[in-house]
């Protein structure tokens, strides 16, 4: 199964798979791709594959992503040998991107589960964004108005589930995850 987590800049996408992952070993995250330079601690390969503008579009040109877009300044994209080697593997696959890619991804695979994290309100979304302390007020700005953006696409996703206790929320999407594949394995 493909996992789509998607949600605001800001909403904890990436702290909740995190945790997700050491919770559920039948999940795998896929590590996509992006043209943005590295935040302190971000590793290449780990985190995203930190690539040139130009090996980017290789890749595009070739195939070998699934999904990309241009999103806050840079291209982000899935490759799809990430996806096929974690289904290979008997995992189930989790994705964070955001609401283009994910759209892209579910018409590609009409079989994703798609998950919104939605924010408590805006007003945290402002203090955890300023609390990364990863852009300028310049681009915080362009985020809340993009997250505001983002999350009138909500309709799109399968759930919503609204990040305000990161282990209740956890707890929440693991219970969605295993539900939908009992759902699955019953069909089959």
């Amino acid at each position: 199964m493909i996992v789509v987590i998607s949600g605001p800049s800001g909403v904890g996408k990436g702290t909740v798979i995190e945790k997700m992952l050491k919770l559920d070993p039948k999940l795998t995250r896929v590590v996509t791709c992006t043209t943005r330079k590295p935040r302190q601690g971000e590793m290449d390969g780990k985190d995203y594959f930190f690539l040139t503008p130009e090996k980017f579009f290789e890749k595009v040109r070739n195939k070998e992503l699934v999904e990309f877009a241009f999103v806050h300044g840079n291209y982000y994209g899935t490759p799809k040998e990430e996806i096929e080697n974690g289904i290979r593997n008997g995992k189930d696959v989790v994705l964070q991107i955001d609401v283009q890619g994910a759209k892209k991804i579910k018409s590609n695979y009409p079989d994703a589960l798609l998950i919104f994290l939605l924010p408590p309100d805006m007003e945290v979304l402002k203090e955890r964004l300023s609390g990364r302390g990863t852009e300028t007020e310049e681009e915080k700005e362009l985020r809340l108005k993009r997250a505001e953006e983002e999350i009138d696409e909500r309709v799109f996703y399968d759930y919503i589930v609204v990040n305000d206790d990161l282990d209740e929320t956890v707890k929440e999407i693991l219970e969605i995850i295993k539900e939908e594949r009992e759902k699955r394995s019953s069909l089959n």
